[in-house]
């Protein structure tokens, strides 16, 4: 026993301790210093340029140009032109294309992730592991269905619509782009599409991959601005617009589109309820809450941002779900250490600030765990209210941001009563042992996806969209490439 107890180890037990810097080396990317328009295959100049910044420092990454509506006609008009020959070239021939893409992209993933995390503010950890690998298997697996439209749509005869006008947003800024060019081209359909004012450095680099991939001039066209440029684009003579963003910029598009004939999908915004049942499996569910409204600082229309927890379990729950908050790193989102990123702009943080500030004069008891945010920048701490009323402004309006409101119910029917009360209808968590409580409330729920046991998990093979004022059309699976095809004597479903 004493020669045991002499090789023990006598080092005093740490009391704590904090992970080491890991930041991502930004050399691997390659700024302009002033970038025009991607139309026809080349690159144009634009008249006007506004400056996009890092929102980690707010220090300037680029001038963009800023594209008039007769730079938006030029666009359309050579998608217009390319699309006599893209939509005539065989589905096996344009899937060749989109294999291509997908596995540029995989190839230059470090590069665009971070790209994304310097632009967007998402932590590098997720651009990495999430963004890049579903964007690339989003062309990957529409560039498999280019050849096979008459299997997928039986006794229906498929043709492309033409000219897609495609709106981006800010938070998944390279995933939504993916989303909706790998559909339109594998339909035979030409692309012009416009990504968000704040995020457009990842569109603008993947002009580069069409390079690369030698896709035909004109099929694809990438043009940057604000709010009136895409305004200009849903004016102009396009087939479809595919819109993602607030459901006020999507009512604005629809009423615009009223009586045209334009082919229309809207995803727009969410209040996602995140159910938990007192037989959930709790530090499990704690993680899904999590990930449901802190990944991407809950800048996700899908986040569960409406934490519903039965009344027997309460207590429990919200004391693991403090702790687990205290382990959260706020901090460089290109430090592959950080869990909660930067806010994506000064907007925004000031929209999330006005929505906390009112939670907290209706009543809502609010918790954030000790943090200390970077002095420049945009940053939030991760927030949960506790005590909310289903009438709160939290509880009712999207904030798109990393905070969560928490209520209570007692049984599966006030859960889900509680859960519908809400114009929103994209996305909704279930967390329970009984697989029969999960098919009785996804069918009851009125959303688009409900998740069982986990959330925020996106496939290419998947549909996703939404129900109310979340908007119409589904982007993902077959069901994302139905609203790109035209159907002899048929309607398409969604879009």
């Amino acid at each position: 026993m004493t020669d045991v107890e002499k090789r023990q180890d006598r080092s005093p037990v740490p009391q704590g301790w904090t992970y080491a810097p890991a930041p991502e080396s930004t050399e691997i990317v390659k700024l302009e210093d002033r970038y025009g328009l991607f139309i026809g295959g080349e690159w144009m100049a634009a008249q006007d340029h506004f400056t996009t910044i890092s929102p980690r420092d707010e220090s300037p990454l680029a001038e963009v140009g800023q594209a008039s509506a007769a730079d938006v006609e030029t666009a359309v008009a050579a998608a217009r032109d390319a699309f006599k020959s893209w939509s005539r070239l065989r589905g096996s021939e344009r899937s060749k294309y989109l294999f291509r893409i997908a596995r540029i992209l995989a190839e230059r993933s470090r590069e665009f992730a971070v790209l994304e995390s310097l632009n967007g503010g998402k932590p590098i950890k997720e651009s990495r592991d999430v963004d890049l690998p579903l964007a690339s298997a989003h062309f990957f697996y529409y560039a498999g269905w280019a050849d096979k439209l008459e299997y997928a749509f039986p006794n229906r005869r498929a043709k492309p619509l033409g000219v897609c006008g495609q709106i981006i947003p800010w938070n998944f800024p390279l995933l939504m782009l993916s989303w909706k060019i790998a559909p339109a081209l594998a339909a035979g359909n030409t692309v012009v599409l416009k990504p968000a004012e704040t995020t457009p450095l990842t569109a603008l680099l993947f002009c580069d991959v069409l390079r690369q991939a030698e896709l035909p001039p004109g099929v694809v066209n990438i043009i940057t601005g604000d709010g009136s440029t895409g305004a200009a684009l849903v004016d102009a003579e396009v087939d479809k617009i595919a819109f993602t963003g607030s459901t006020e910029v999507g009512k604005a598009i629809q009423r615009r589109l009223a009586g045209r004939g334009t082919k229309l999908t809207l995803e727009l915004g969410g209040k996602a309820a995140n159910i938990v049942f007192d037989d959930a499996a709790l530090d499990q569910a704690v993680e899904g809450i999590v990930n449901g409204i802190y990944f991407n600082q809950g800048h996700v229309c899908c986040a569960g941002s409406r934490l519903f927890v039965q009344e027997s379990i309460y207590e429990p729950v919200i004391e693991k779900l403090k702790k687990r908050m205290e382990t959260l790193r706020v901090g460089d989102p290109l430090d592959k250490n950080t869990d909660v990123g930067a806010i994506n702009s000064r907007e925004q943080l000031d929209r999330i600030t006005e929505l906390v500030q009112a939670g907290e004069d209706e009543g809502a008891e609010i918790y954030q765990p000790p943090c200390q945010l970077p002095e420049k920048g945009y940053w939030f701490a991760p927030t949960v209210f506790t005590n909310v009323a289903q009438s709160y402004r939290i509880a009712q309006e999207e904030i798109f941001g990393p905070v969560l409101s928490v209520l209570t119910f007692r049984t599966p029917d006030e859960a889900l009563e509680k859960a519908n009360n809400t114009p929103y209808g994209l996305s909704a968590g279930v967390w329970t042992e009984k697989g029969s409580r999960i098919l009785w409330m996804a069918e009851r729920l009125r959303a688009g996806v409900v998740w069982a046991n986990t959330f925020n998990r996106f496939d290419p093979t998947s549909p996703f969209g939404g129900y109310k004022e979340s908007g119409f059309g589904r982007e993902g699976g077959l069901h994302g490439l139905e609203p790109y095809l035209a159907f002899d004597g048929a309607e398409t479903f969604g879009g």
